[in-house]
């Protein structure tokens, strides 16, 4: 991908969900309705348009494991109950799209049959090529892993054209906005400019996986109506992230 701009045309994508960005902020409740029903609409749209969609949820918005593990539990244990957290923001969704008429499906890490098929690749490749989409749940299924590493591993495995992370900010910036007021976004940055400048992506091993398998990461603001359809059906929005 020379010039990244020019070819922003996506045949299958894993859109990457934050759990936090499933919760009202401020609210008490761990999931909006109103919010998920919201992203279930924009991602309609986008597969309306024929493009194949892999969604994987986080599961911040209820548990997050790093922080139960530096507060005394076993980091595995608190992996696992992270890893359940993921499958209640799935099949919310889940939920979300079938009353918007769109075909999905769930299928969990974990194994657990009553509320979702098992992860198999080679099925799962078959629902997307079939236009269902595919909410991958319960994270790889193994302590240590985060879902933006499975995320990178499910695109890897799809054989998905892109990444596309939605978070809380607009894009990648040299560095933080939060703290640095005169911060500056990248309209495209490479892989390597983002390791030699410390830019940070993702998750290390996630960031890895792309860079390796050639997979472009699109990092985008959820917070926007209309931004996920923009960015599912490769409009130029947020940075992109590419070999070069």
């Amino acid at each position: 991908m020379s010039n990244p701009r020019d070819t922003r045309s996506f045949k299958r994508v894993i859109l990457k969900l934050s759990g936090e960005a499933l919760r009202e902020p401020g609210s008490q409740d761990n999931i909006s309705p109103e919010i998920v029903e919201r992203v279930a609409k924009e991602i309609k749209k986008a597969a309306d348009t024929g493009v194949e969609i892999g969604v994987v949820c986080g599961g911040g918005n209820f548990w997050r494991g790093a922080s139960a593990s530096a507060r005394g539990m076993d980091r595995a244990t608190a992996d696992y109950v992270g890893m359940l957290a993921t499958v209640m923001n799935a099949l919310a969704l889940q939920s979300a799209l079938e009353a918007e008429g769109v075909q999905c499906i769930v299928q969990s890490a974990i194994e657990m049959k009553n509320v979702a098929e098992p992860f198999i690749r080679r099925k799962a490749t078959r629902h997307l090529a079939g236009n269902m989409v595919v909410i991958f749940a319960a994270g790889t299924g193994s302590p240590f892993f985060s879902t933006d590493t499975t995320s990178a591993l499910r695109a890897s495995e799809m054989g998905a054209d892109a990444v596309m992370k939605a978070t809380m900010v607009d894009g990648v910036y040299c560095s933080d906005p939060k703290k640095n007021a005169g911060a500056v976004r990248y309209e495209t940055v490479t892989f390597q400019e983002c390791l030699s400048q410390n830019l940070q992506v993702m998750d290390s091993t996630a960031f890895s996986l792309c860079m390796d398998n050639n997979i472009p990461i699109i990092v985008f603001d959820i917070g926007i109506d209309g931004n996920i359809t923009k960015a599912l059906t490769g409009g130029d929005i947020g940075t992109i992230v590419h070999k070069g």
